[in-house]
């Protein structure tokens, strides 16, 4: 919703500055009663940025009432499992495992499972190392060939003790408390079947794209997911930091792992496909802003469109999944704000393409009048997240969020409209994922067992 809130401001605010420019506006004046393809186009703009500002107004009081859940004392904390599914990780899965088994979770109470996904490095080696280190503290399990994050997890999931399941990216680090944080919220509300952790980037040495997706970051999850919290429908718990009821997951595993699009196995976006499973059993999913988790993201412009287009095509499958079930009386307690964010979110794949198409023939028709009001435009759409960092972090990384603000504009927007008509596709593109299969993805048979299926180490 924040790039469709640009787009909307920014071509408002650039139609508008055009429209009272002393010398353009009697050809604007002309332009707008000739073409009534115009004037819907200017209608369209101004009432969309009028949503967006009813839509942010609202999320701004949602957000000031925002409260994370208390800590529990170590005798209230359930039994918990942590799974770090790990693709050619190499090394850095043993600062990941390490970073867990650190943390302040009683060790009577936690099981940690390391699950190597058929690697071609060595990461199944550093697992070994971990398992040594670690002594009694990490399980770890390869399965033979590569078939993707879910299989993965999956193989965890079958293996977990605890009440609640707890998944990690292997390219991730946690804070010292962030488990006693995540698991907490299960502890004080029965109706919690899912919480979303809070991730930051961890690589911010490594270039100006990784700080600028600092400032993002923080007003996707510090901002967005605490207003969807209050709502008790957080639409997305990420792969990087998640927690779940175990008995919540079992009840919709076969069906997660079995999904399919247009056809195809649906082997991206699984964090955002559970979510919705356990939304649709009526089950609340909230956001613990405490909890944190420090996540590499790509350094370059190719691995960046690679990530967003992962992302947003899982959103469009995902997106049309929740229409399913979210204007149905899905659970008992209120549903009106969940409604609404779904409607919010539709706004992308709807307007977006053709307020972006619009701007476009705009900015070749006039670039240097129209250019120009195109960066003021995206200025002011980018205070939100820059005056929130600055609160937040006290850093003048803040002013970030103006450059990623045109960097989005000029060199990211395409991706939403491309992702759109690419749906289908399934491919993980950061990663060298064996070829999709020609049939859909089924589960494998209960129990898994080490041996043919899935090696375990002896420590």
């Amino acid at each position: 919703m924040l790039k469709t809130t640009m787009v909307a401001v920014v071509l408002a605010v650039a139609v508008l500055g055009i429209a009272y420019n002393g010398r353009l506006f009697a050809w604007f004046e002309a332009l707008r009663d000739r073409y009534l393809a115009f004037r819907i186009l200017l209608i369209a703009a101004q009432a969309l940025a009028i949503v967006a500002a009813a839509a942010f107004v609202w999320r701004v009081v949602l957000f000031w009432k925002y409260r994370p859940a208390a800590a529990c004392p170590d005798a209230l904390l359930p039994v918990c499992t942590v799974i770090v599914p790990a693709y050619n990780e190499g090394r850095g899965v043993l600062e990941t495992l390490r970073s867990v088994v650190a943390n302040d979770y009683p060790a009577a109470k936690l099981q940690v499972i390391g699950v190597d996904d058929g690697s071609k490095d060595d990461t199944w080696e550093w697992l070994k190392i971990a398992a040594r280190e670690l002594k009694g503290r990490v399980e770890v399990y390869r399965l033979p060939v590569n078939r993707g994050k879910r299989h993965a997890l999956y193989a965890g999931f079958m293996r977990a003790r605890g009440e609640v399941v707890v998944t990690v990216d292997s390219d991730s680090v946690l804070e010292t408390a962030t488990l006693r944080r995540l698991v907490s919220p299960f502890v004080h509300d029965r109706r919690i079947g899912g919480v979303a952790g809070n991730v930051r980037v961890h690589n911010l040495s490594d270039g100006l794209i990784p700080r600028m997706l600092d400032v993002s970051f923080l007003y996707s999850f510090d901002f967005m997911r605490s207003t969807q919290s209050m709502v008790n429908t957080v639409m997305c718990t990420p792969g990087a930091l998640a927690a779940y009821r175990t008995d919540v997951v079992l009840k919709v595993l076969d069906e997660w792992m079995k999904q399919t699009f247009c056809g195809r196995p649906a082997n991206i976006g699984e964090d955002r496909a559970i979510t919705n499973l356990i939304l649709r059993e009526g089950y609340h999913v909230t956001f613990q802003q405490d909890a944190v988790v420090y996540t590499k993201v790509p350094a370059g412009y190719r691995g960046l469109c690679r990530m967003f287009i992962r992302w947003a095509r899982s959103n469009v499958r995902e997106t049309i999944a929740m229409c399913r079930f979210t204007f149905k009386r899905f659970r008992t307690t209120p549903v009106l704000g969940a409604r609404i964010n779904l409607l919010l979110s539709i706004l992308p794949m709807t307007v977006g393409p053709v307020m972006l198409l619009a701007t476009v023939g705009l900015l070749l028709s006039m670039p240097v009048m129209f250019g120009a009001k195109l960066l003021l435009g995206s200025a002011i759409a980018a205070a939100a997240p820059a005056a929130l960092f600055a609160w937040r972090r006290r850093s003048s990384d803040a002013l970030l969020a103006v450059a990623y603000s045109w960097f989005w504009l000029f060199a990211l927007s395409w991706i939403n409209v491309y992702s759109l008509v690419t749906a289908h596709r399934n491919g993980w593109l950061t990663r060298q994922l064996a070829p999709e299969p020609a049939a859909p993805q089924t589960a494998p048979q209960r129990p898994l067992v080490a041996g043919p299926m899935l090696e375990k180490v002896a420590v």
